[in-house]
């Protein structure tokens, strides 16, 4: 599998799983969501909300000046946190809303991306003020790893707090087939010259 497909699948399957967790957490009360639980950032909903976080200051760093249209047209309404530990939702019916939003911008951007995309040098300043230059290919890829590391954090919540997520293999995504031809990658083949 090539690294545009692998990114592609990522987002599929990142978009998949966050109505999955959301779904499940319905299933709590806003006072379960919100109680204190002893894990990094406090409560499940104070977890959904640091993945949140990540995914908006992530997503305003591609979008930096010279990437992407989607990205910059999305500046408009995507969230500037100010540090990890904002909250950008109060409640999980805002933040469904604002899951759903980011989800779909990350699935269409991934979509649109071409292989020397992946290739790009991005700069950007950590969140500890550090200037970076990093490839998005890899970049993309730390940020799909730590959306599962936060999922896994808030199931483990959800699951101490009575509600089952489900499954989370990405084996379990609806259309999962990492062998046939994606359309585009078709494409590229029927024009490629015969060797």
């Amino acid at each position: 599998m090539d690294a545009r497909r692998h990114v592609r699948l990522m987002a599929d399957y990142n978009r998949w799983m966050n109505r999955r967790i959301t779904a499940a957490a319905a299933g709590l009360a806003p006072q379960a969501l919100a109680e204190e639980r002893g894990a990094p950032h406090g409560s499940i909903l104070g977890t959904l909300n640091h993945q949140a976080v990540c995914d908006s200051i992530w997503l305003r760093r591609f979008e930096a000046p010279g990437h992407w249209a989607r990205l910059e047209a999305a500046a408009t309404w995507l969230p500037e946190p100010s540090s990890a530990r904002d909250t950008l939702a109060a409640d999980l019916p805002s933040y469904c809303v604002l899951r759903e939003r980011l989800d779909d911008l990350l699935v269409a951007w991934c979509g649109e991306l071409i292989f020397n995309d992946l290739d790009r040098v991005l700069s950007y300043r950590s969140v500890s003020g550090e200037t970076r230059r990093r490839q998005v290919g890899p970049l993309l890829s730390h940020l799909f790893n730590q959306q599962t590391h936060l999922r896994g954090q808030a199931t483990t919540l959800m699951t101490q707090a009575g509600v089952d997520p489900g499954c989370v293999h990405l084996t379990a995504l609806p259309g999962f087939d990492p062998f046939s031809a994606v359309p585009d990658d078709a494409a590229d083949e029927a024009a490629a010259p015969s060797a």
